[in-house]
């Protein structure tokens, strides 16, 4: 999704509590990589991979000049010969640690394998991000979630993470780097589409 749609997006969703939310869930997200620099695990259910996310958070990185939001898309099932981005596996969770950051995306309840996982990396210092479904169990574990409910009649989990996508890359952390205006994303937007696609997702 696009800067355009993104702020046509936002136009409809205008007067709604879900521009502000996820405005605030990129803001932890940006925050809980700036300072560490120890990088950003991505993973979905057993049977919902965020790859697209992860290709959008990619896109945001290089677009927005923020590198740490590039994300390794960590995965329930790696076939053989895959390539080496998408060749990450649960296990990557058993070594996640301080000062890096697991953002779980589960639309549907995660189940006790991947959950114990996550316990497990935020007991060794990881900061654990949620954006799924409200699930109880994941939402007790995570230093900040938001909640797209599968009946909402607002908005669907989808159409979030292209907000907080856009919005991790928009806003930027105080410091020597200004802020990434609308004007300036369009404009990035064309010289991108004017250069070859990205062959990494």
């Amino acid at each position: 999704m696009d800067a355009v749609r993104v702020a046509l997006l936002r136009e409809v969703l205008a007067g709604t509590e879900w521009l502000e939310a996820t405005r605030r869930f990129a803001g932890s997200l940006r925050t809980s990589l700036a300072p560490h620099g120890g990088g950003l695990l991505l993973v979905g259910g057993e049977a919902y991979e965020p790859w697209h996310l992860a290709a959008h958070l990619d896109d945001e990185a290089a677009w927005s000049g923020l590198p740490e939001l590039s994300p390794t898309l960590v995965r329930h099932r790696v076939r053989a010969g895959e390539p080496p981005h998408l060749a990450v596996g649960l296990g990557r969770l058993e070594a996640a640690g301080r000062g890096e950051t697991l953002l779980v995306v589960a639309p549907d309840p995660p189940g006790g394998p991947l959950l114990e996982r996550v316990h497990g990396a935020r007991r060794a210092g990881a900061t654990v991000l949620a954006l799924d479904g409200g699930d109880r169990d994941l939402h007790a574990l995570a230093h900040e979630a938001l909640a797209v409910p599968a009946d909402s009649d607002e908005i669907e989990l989808d159409t979030v993470q292209h907000l907080v996508s856009a919005a991790a890359g928009e806003n930027r952390v105080p410091g020597p780097r200004t802020h990434c205006s609308f004007r300036d994303r369009v404009t990035r937007l064309a010289e991108h589409l004017t250069s070859p696609p990205p062959t990494r997702w």
